[in-house]
Protein backbone atom coordinates (compact mmCIF):
# COMPACT_ATOMS: atom_id res chain seq x y z
CA UNK A 1 0.00 0.00 0.00
CA UNK A 2 1.54 3.67 -0.78
CA UNK A 3 0.53 6.59 1.07
CA UNK A 4 -1.90 7.89 -1.43
CA UNK A 5 -4.16 5.05 -1.14
CA UNK A 6 -4.88 6.31 2.96
CA UNK A 7 -7.86 8.05 1.96
CA UNK A 8 -9.59 5.12 0.29
CA UNK A 9 -8.71 3.17 2.99
CA UNK A 10 -10.14 5.49 5.17
CA UNK A 11 -13.37 5.33 2.88
CA UNK A 12 -13.21 1.43 2.60
CA UNK A 13 -13.22 1.84 6.93
CA UNK A 14 -16.24 4.18 6.92
CA UNK A 15 -18.40 1.72 4.71
CA UNK A 16 -18.12 -0.88 7.74
CA UNK A 17 -19.20 1.54 10.22
CA UNK A 18 -22.39 1.71 8.51
CA UNK A 19 -23.67 -1.60 9.54
CA UNK A 20 -22.43 -1.22 13.62
CA UNK A 21 -24.42 2.39 13.43
CA UNK A 22 -27.68 0.50 12.34
CA UNK A 23 -27.36 -1.90 14.41
CA UNK A 24 -26.75 0.04 17.57
CA UNK A 25 -29.72 2.36 16.44
CA UNK A 26 -31.92 -1.00 16.18
CA UNK A 27 -30.45 -1.75 19.89
CA UNK A 28 -31.28 1.60 21.14
CA UNK A 29 -28.04 2.13 21.76
CA UNK A 30 -28.34 5.60 20.89
CA UNK A 31 -25.05 6.88 22.55
CA UNK A 32 -22.72 4.52 21.09
CA UNK A 33 -24.73 4.94 17.83
CA UNK A 34 -23.55 8.79 17.95
CA UNK A 35 -19.85 7.91 18.95
CA UNK A 36 -19.78 5.84 15.65
CA UNK A 37 -21.49 7.97 13.54
CA UNK A 38 -19.03 10.73 14.76
CA UNK A 39 -15.91 8.29 14.05
CA UNK A 40 -17.34 8.33 10.28
CA UNK A 41 -17.63 11.68 10.40
CA UNK A 42 -14.23 12.30 11.50
CA UNK A 43 -12.75 9.71 8.95
CA UNK A 44 -14.98 11.62 5.93
CA UNK A 45 -12.67 14.70 6.94
CA UNK A 46 -9.75 13.06 7.91
CA UNK A 47 -9.75 11.09 4.27
CA UNK A 48 -10.77 14.27 2.68
CA UNK A 49 -8.24 16.56 4.15
CA UNK A 50 -5.44 14.04 3.40
CA UNK A 51 -6.47 13.93 -0.42
CA UNK A 52 -6.20 17.24 -0.73
CA UNK A 53 -3.63 18.32 1.68
CA UNK A 54 -1.13 15.55 0.22
CA UNK A 55 -2.98 15.24 -3.57
CA UNK A 56 -3.53 12.24 -3.12
CA UNK A 57 -6.83 12.21 -4.95
CA UNK A 58 -8.17 9.41 -7.04
CA UNK A 59 -11.25 8.30 -9.58
CA UNK A 60 -11.97 5.68 -7.18
CA UNK A 61 -11.97 8.08 -3.89
CA UNK A 62 -14.53 10.50 -5.55
CA UNK A 63 -16.89 7.72 -6.60
CA UNK A 64 -16.20 5.90 -3.15
CA UNK A 65 -15.88 8.59 -0.81
CA UNK A 66 -19.70 10.37 -1.46
CA UNK A 67 -21.43 6.39 -2.26
CA UNK A 68 -19.98 6.07 1.57
CA UNK A 69 -21.49 8.87 3.34
CA UNK A 70 -24.71 8.66 1.31
CA UNK A 71 -24.83 4.82 2.47
CA UNK A 72 -24.23 5.86 5.85
CA UNK A 73 -26.86 8.91 6.21
CA UNK A 74 -29.39 6.88 3.99
CA UNK A 75 -28.76 3.85 6.46
CA UNK A 76 -29.40 6.02 9.89
CA UNK A 77 -32.69 7.95 8.12
CA UNK A 78 -34.16 4.55 7.09
CA UNK A 79 -33.71 3.29 10.52
CA UNK A 80 -34.55 6.10 12.08
CA UNK A 81 -37.65 5.98 10.24
CA UNK A 82 -38.15 2.40 10.92
CA UNK A 83 -37.87 2.96 14.25
CA UNK A 84 -40.61 6.15 14.44
CA UNK A 85 -38.39 8.72 15.16
CA UNK A 86 -38.05 10.64 11.67
CA UNK A 87 -41.52 11.07 9.44
CA UNK A 88 -41.54 8.13 6.93
CA UNK A 89 -42.85 10.43 4.53
CA UNK A 90 -39.46 12.11 5.24
CA UNK A 91 -37.48 9.24 4.71
CA UNK A 92 -39.21 8.45 1.41
CA UNK A 93 -38.86 12.20 0.15
CA UNK A 94 -35.07 11.96 0.71
CA UNK A 95 -34.81 8.62 -1.40
CA UNK A 96 -36.78 9.84 -4.03
CA UNK A 97 -34.85 12.60 -4.39
CA UNK A 98 -31.59 10.40 -4.48
CA UNK A 99 -32.97 7.70 -6.74
CA UNK A 100 -34.03 10.92 -9.16
CA UNK A 101 -30.56 11.81 -9.29
CA UNK A 102 -28.84 9.22 -9.76
CA UNK A 103 -31.20 8.17 -12.34
CA UNK A 104 -30.25 11.54 -14.15
CA UNK A 105 -26.32 11.17 -13.69
CA UNK A 106 -26.57 7.25 -15.42
CA UNK A 107 -28.72 8.86 -18.47
CA UNK A 108 -26.80 11.51 -18.87
CA UNK A 109 -23.42 9.54 -18.47
CA UNK A 110 -24.62 6.92 -20.85
CA UNK A 111 -26.22 9.18 -23.47
CA UNK A 112 -24.31 12.59 -23.61
CA UNK A 113 -21.20 12.56 -22.23
CA UNK A 114 -19.14 11.06 -18.89
CA UNK A 115 -20.51 12.92 -16.01
CA UNK A 116 -18.18 14.50 -13.00
CA UNK A 117 -19.71 14.72 -10.30
CA UNK A 118 -20.29 18.14 -8.56
CA UNK A 119 -22.41 18.96 -5.92
CA UNK A 120 -24.23 22.30 -5.58
CA UNK A 121 -23.99 24.37 -2.55
CA UNK A 122 -27.64 23.47 -2.14
CA UNK A 123 -26.50 19.97 -2.75
CA UNK A 124 -24.10 20.50 0.07
CA UNK A 125 -26.60 22.61 2.68
CA UNK A 126 -28.94 19.60 2.03
CA UNK A 127 -26.65 16.71 3.14
CA UNK A 128 -25.85 19.18 6.04
CA UNK A 129 -28.92 19.89 7.37
CA UNK A 130 -29.32 15.65 6.24
CA UNK A 131 -26.46 14.93 8.80
CA UNK A 132 -27.63 17.91 11.60
CA UNK A 133 -30.67 15.92 12.04
CA UNK A 134 -29.79 12.65 12.15
CA UNK A 135 -26.81 13.50 15.03
CA UNK A 136 -30.28 16.22 16.81
CA UNK A 137 -32.42 13.02 16.69
CA UNK A 138 -29.81 10.85 18.09
CA UNK A 139 -28.20 12.98 20.50
CA UNK A 140 -31.78 13.53 22.22
CA UNK A 141 -32.33 10.06 22.16
CA UNK A 142 -29.63 8.91 23.57
CA UNK A 143 -27.84 11.47 25.66
CA UNK A 144 -29.55 14.71 26.45
CA UNK A 145 -33.60 15.15 25.30
CA UNK A 146 -33.85 17.90 22.60
CA UNK A 147 -37.23 20.05 22.68
CA UNK A 148 -39.34 18.89 19.86
CA UNK A 149 -39.81 22.37 18.65
CA UNK A 150 -36.02 22.37 17.46
CA UNK A 151 -36.27 18.80 16.02
CA UNK A 152 -40.02 19.80 13.80
CA UNK A 153 -37.68 22.78 12.57
CA UNK A 154 -34.76 20.71 11.62
CA UNK A 155 -37.22 18.15 9.97
CA UNK A 156 -39.05 21.07 7.76
CA UNK A 157 -35.32 22.24 6.86
CA UNK A 158 -34.18 19.13 5.78
CA UNK A 159 -38.06 18.97 3.34
CA UNK A 160 -37.08 22.39 1.91
CA UNK A 161 -33.53 21.49 1.18
CA UNK A 162 -34.35 18.11 -0.11
CA UNK A 163 -36.86 19.58 -2.27
CA UNK A 164 -34.98 23.10 -3.46
CA UNK A 165 -31.65 20.66 -4.15
CA UNK A 166 -33.71 18.05 -6.21
CA UNK A 167 -35.32 20.64 -8.56
CA UNK A 168 -31.60 22.37 -8.95
CA UNK A 169 -30.29 19.44 -10.07
CA UNK A 170 -32.84 18.70 -12.16
CA UNK A 171 -32.87 21.80 -14.04
CA UNK A 172 -29.36 22.28 -13.70
CA UNK A 173 -28.31 19.20 -15.16
CA UNK A 174 -31.42 19.03 -17.87
CA UNK A 175 -30.24 22.45 -19.46
CA UNK A 176 -26.82 20.76 -19.89
CA UNK A 177 -28.10 17.83 -21.08
CA UNK A 178 -30.77 20.14 -23.52
CA UNK A 179 -27.98 22.27 -24.70
CA UNK A 180 -25.71 19.10 -25.46
CA UNK A 181 -28.39 17.49 -27.54
CA UNK A 182 -27.13 18.80 -30.93
CA UNK A 183 -23.85 18.10 -30.32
Amino acid sequence: MKPRDIPNVITFFRFLLVLPVVILLLQDRFAAALVVFGVAGFSDALDGFLAKRFDWRSRLGSLMDPLADKLLLVSCFVTLGWLGWIPVWLVALVILRDLVIVAGAIFYNMRIEQLEAEPTMVSKLNTAAQIFLVLTVIFSLGVRTIPAFWIDILLYSVLATTLWSGIDYVWIWGRRAWGKRGQ
